[in-house]
């Protein structure tokens, strides 16, 4: 959506035959002069949709702005491209850190770039154009790695109505959760009709250990291509001691740019702490002081999620409770000394995955009924194409230029999963949007690595509002069993069950449209069970209706309830003779006697399975109060 680096080997189209006679797109040559863009039989198409930018009132504009490119000028729309379907590149690597073979979700797809964002962010005229574009293009699997930071209601949204077009039409519409965790109700991307990701992290590491004089060890990270010379302590301070004297102690440590003074940092490891200022930043003050080194220390916020970076001088972040220790060390010892050790891939870093601090949260603001996020993928420290024509850093002194990067978000996350809707797609290429969604979900685990449940980034045990269904497995979806399918007169009727008028409908259907006399939110076929206002007194049904879509099979089901509710299922066997077969069967909810008020929420799970496939449905429970 931030256009693509065609130069980029993840975009190569070496033993690829010609392009579909299904492709209908175009390869826009911008107006930039020279603009020397091109596509090929990978990369088929690219396009730029800026009108509705052009149109909004901003006092200056840079003049090198790319809105007359589908020219990647900001890293993003390479990264996430490239994530969903780039080319096999052998040694990719970011300054020779997590070296190996870099792929897409969906290597050998042919993919298209869509440029709808712009400096100054997107407007919603392009972003429709841009999906009514890709439509008419002829594309299978949109990933869209944007939202809004506060939801509106979708008759608003160009990304719903776009998205419920695409659907239409029979493409999945994969679209990034947000990065406004952990706080709830912070979701993005909310319609029942987009498969929405939270961003989770990855068993890789990129370890760089920060050494005490006292011996003390702390594993920090970092993408630093800079070491320092083995077998030597180097004197360590608290930036806030190396500041002029002008500026305040809290402003030093943070290492702002012009707070540092170099008499009292040269030849010095720094300690500063996140915030304000970016994390390459930092760095850079430190290093334009004469220190040899900097530790950058999580604020209580971040706690113990640490992001790498290409830092311009060696350098280790780490998370918030040791760099307590290592200020306390700091402030408390007459010469504090200190090393930090080169960086060093780590792999398989137990546990793994655990759901990204800044991954946002449900519950859904807009349709309390309808469980967002759907799915966890990949989203920290993904390596993937760049732009070259910005540094890997946001410091605008950084000269440095690299075919890939490592970024975090779930902007990172979507394309995974898109990846995966991709090969999905070729290998059930008459299941509709929805089912393959389902099959995404009811196949996902929420076990980490060492078998424990997965955790949040405060380390406590993750619900279905961080990660969904749970994190996404690939290989299971394939064959999930049953899915539970919908169309887009579903979809519409839960318009119709919003209140919306035959006008509001028009803006997603074209044609007219009758409302049911009644429709029951509770009963929407989603393959996920969310009662986001239980009323005490009564029991509650839920009705659902799964499709067959493996062998004749016999399915029972296995009910986790929350501890707080008796939930029963009829009938508790499935019987499929043959594929396509549906069946439905009702979940019935009960409040237990006694029961006191805890949370908001209460959690449990169903699982139908034959002994060979497990369909998953997590349940979300709006407790009494």
């Amino acid at each position: 959506m931030i256009g693509v680096w065609p130069e980029s080997k993840s975009f190569s189209d070496e033993g690829y035959g010609p392009i579909l006679k299904k492709w209908h797109g175009t390869c826009q040559v911008g107006k930039r002069n020279p603009d020397h863009f091109h596509c090929n039989r990978k990369l088929i198409g690219a396009r730029y949709f800026n009108k509705g930018y052009l149109a909004v009132p901003i006092p200056i504009r840079n003049p090198n702005e790319t809105f007359n490119s589908a020219r990647d000028f900001e890293g993003h729309g390479s990264h996430t491209l490239s994530t969903a379907g780039g080319n096999f590149v052998a040694n990719a690597s970011v300054f020779g850190n997590g070296n190996g073979t870099a792929s897409g979700g969906s290597p050998k797809a042919r993919v298209a770039a869509y440029k709808v964002c712009w400096d100054d962010g997107c407007q919603d005229a392009d972003i429709l154009a841009g999906f009514e574009a890709a439509i008419s293009d002829g594309v299978d699997v949109l990933s869209v790695s944007l939202g809004r930071n506060i939801p509106v209601e979708f008759h608003n949204s160009s990304i719903s109505i776009g998205s419920f077009h695409a659907v239409a039409n029979n493409i999945i519409v994969v679209a990034a959760g947000g990065n406004s965790g952990p706080s709830p109700n912070t979701v993005a991307n909310l319609e029942p009709w987009t498969l929405t990701v939270a961003a989770s992290t990855i068993d890789r590491d990129f370890t760089s250990y920060v050494i005490l004089g006292n011996k003390k060890i702390f594993k920090g990270e970092s993408l630093s291509e800079h070491e320092l010379p083995p077998h030597k302590l180097y004197p360590l301070i608290s930036a806030a001691d190396a500041k002029f004297d002008h500026v305040s102690a809290g402003e030093a440590l943070l290492c702002i740019n012009g707070s540092l003074d170099s008499h009292k940092a040269k030849g010095k490891i720094l300690v500063c702490l996140l915030g304000n200022n970016s994390r390459v930043d930092k760095g850079v003050e430190a290093s334009r002081v004469g220190a040899v080194g900097m530790i950058l220390a999580n604020d209580d916020f971040s706690g113990g999620e640490i992001i790498p970076d290409a830092h311009v001088l060696p350098a280790s972040h780490v998370n918030f409770k040791d760099g307590n220790v290592i200020l306390k060390y700091v402030n408390y010892t007459k010469s504090p000394v200190a090393y930090i050790t080169r960086v060093k891939t780590q792999l398989g870093v137990k546990a793994s995955p655990s759901i990204a601090a800044f991954s946002s949260r449900g519950p859904n603001i807009l349709a309390p009924s309808i469980l967002k996020p759907d799915i966890t993928a990949p989203g920290i420290k993904i390596i993937a194409a760049y732009s070259e024509a910005i540094p890997p850093s946001p410091s605008e002194s950084d000269k440095r230029r690299t075919h890939f990067n490592i970024m975090s978000g779930t902007s990172m996350a979507c394309p995974h999963v898109a990846g995966l809707v991709g090969l999905l797609k070729s290998i059930h290429p008459d299941w509709s949007p929805a089912a393959i969604k389902s099959a995404i979900m009811t196949t996902a685990t929420t076990k980490d690595n060492i078998g424990g449940h997965v955790l949040d980034s405060s380390q406590e045990e993750a619900t279905p509002h961080a990660y969904g269904a749970g994190h996404v497995r690939p290989n299971l979806a394939a064959d999930p069993g049953l899915v539970y399918d919908l169309n887009i007169t579903d979809y519409l009727n839960f318009l119709c069950g919003r209140g919306y008028n035959s006008s509001q409908l028009k803006l997603f259907y074209g044609r007219p449209y009758t409302c049911p006399k009644s429709f029951n939110l509770i009963d929407f076929n989603y393959p996920a069970i969310t009662i986001p206002d239980f009323k005490i007194g009564q029991p509650l049904n839920v009705t659902r209706t799964v499709t067959n879509v493996g062998s004749p099979s016999k399915y029972r089901v296995h009910i986790q309830a929350p501890a707080e509710f008796l939930v029963s299922v009829e009938p508790r066997r499935l019987n499929f003779k043959k594929k396509g077969e549906k069946r439905e069967f009702k979940v019935t909810l009960t409040l237990k006697k006694g029961t006191t008020y805890k949370t908001d929420y209460v959690f449990g799970k169903l699982v139908w399975t034959d002994g060979k496939h497990q369909v998953g449905t997590p349940i979300a429970i709006k407790y009494p109060h």
